[in-house]
């Protein structure tokens, strides 16, 4: 797994650390962020067309919306990759 890492939450605190990493490989992104409440846990699975709750295998993460372009720039990396 060729995993490339695109950027940190420029307000981190170095202990809670939003990240994005780019998987071109696998044609991923991965994302670390916080957990969201259990309220919006119960809100997202509430909206979601999929079947049942969140299974254990997935999660859902909250990312600061000032790491939209580290986002994009992991996209546009798995998208690149694929293109080769």
């Amino acid at each position: 797994m060729a995993v490339e890492f695109i950027g940190i939450d420029p307000e981190t605190d170095r202990d809670h650390c939003p990240t994005v990493w780019a998987d071109a490989d696998a044609q991923e992104i991965l994302l670390q962020g916080w957990k969201p409440d259990t309220e919006t846990r119960t809100g997202c699975e509430a909206s979601s067309p999929a079947n049942g709750s969140l299974p254990d295998s997935e999660a859902i993460v909250r990312m600061p919306a000032r790491m939209i372009p580290m986002i994009r720039e992991a996209c546009d990396a798995v998208e690149r990759a694929r293109l080769r």
